[in-house]
């Protein structure tokens, strides 16, 4: 028995230290290649260590360190705020449809399954977004209009209606609201969820860039990720020259 636990610790041990490689290298490669000659590169490929110490890109991309600095100040901001309005606005849509004595919860969870099967449209949500929310140029278009995710809804609406029921009905007859029930019982035992739902959303508003090409003129609140992606179009573009 020992024998077999010893073994298999060896193995796990390898499989977490293979596991971390693929994790570690991809990162170490790309750090290698940020500071590699570009005539390198396209002559011996990607290499770990640099064949000649080149800080060429850097130097491109701190130019405008102001302007870097507002694209990170701006994602930092939307990303967070989106992060914690998103999950619990979506604890608060979720818990009243995981009830099982809540009325017409059918009808909201069919709602819902349309909304995931079937979208608006570009144009629709565009000008909706634009003429009527007048959301353009403003930060709270990176927020509202991915405010709520029914699958986000569904997955926490599964979790709750698989906690104890008897939980609801102890704090109902002692007489605690549903406001307290909810904050006071449901949330404190719902945080696997929730920071599932959190890890997801910040990880996803993070990564935006989208919602900058469509509906941000001004270049000071456009995302990290668009103002990336325009430096590299600047760059191909000043190669192509």
């Amino acid at each position: 028995m020992k024998k077999r636990k010893y073994m298999g610790q060896i193995i796990l041990c390898i499989l977490l230290t293979l596991l971390g490689c693929a994790i570690i290298i991809p990162f170490l490669l790309i750090l290698g290649v940020s500071f590699s000659n570009e005539h390198d590169i396209m002559l011996n490929g990607y290499k770990l260590i640099p064949q000649h110490f080149d800080l060429t890109a850097y130097k491109y991309v701190l130019q405008n360190p102001k302007e870097i600095l507002q694209a990170y100040k701006i994602t930092i901001i939307f990303a967070v705020a989106g992060t914690f309005l998103t999950t619990f606005f979506t604890a608060l849509m979720a818990y009243p449809i995981s009830r099982p004595d809540m009325t017409g919860k059918k009808l909201i969870n069919y709602m819902l399954l349309i909304t995931m099967l079937f979208s608006g449209g570009l144009a629709p949500t565009y000008i909706l977004n634009t003429r009527y929310l007048h959301l353009n140029n403003s930060i709270w278009i990176y927020i509202i209009p991915s405010l709520l995710s029914p699958w986000n809804i569904f997955m926490m609406r599964t979790f709750f209606s698989q906690l104890p029921g008897s939980l609801v009905e102890a704090a109902t007859i002692d007489g605690a609201k549903q406001v307290n029930i909810f904050f006071r019982i449901i949330i404190p035992l719902s945080k696997p969820v929730i920071a599932t739902i959190a890890v997801m959303t910040f990880v996803a508003k993070w990564n935006s860039w989208y919602e900058s090409l469509l509906y941000i003129d001004d270049y000071t609140k456009v995302s990290l990720q668009y103002f990336l992606q325009r430096m590299m179009k600047n760059i191909a573009l000043i190669k192509e020259m």
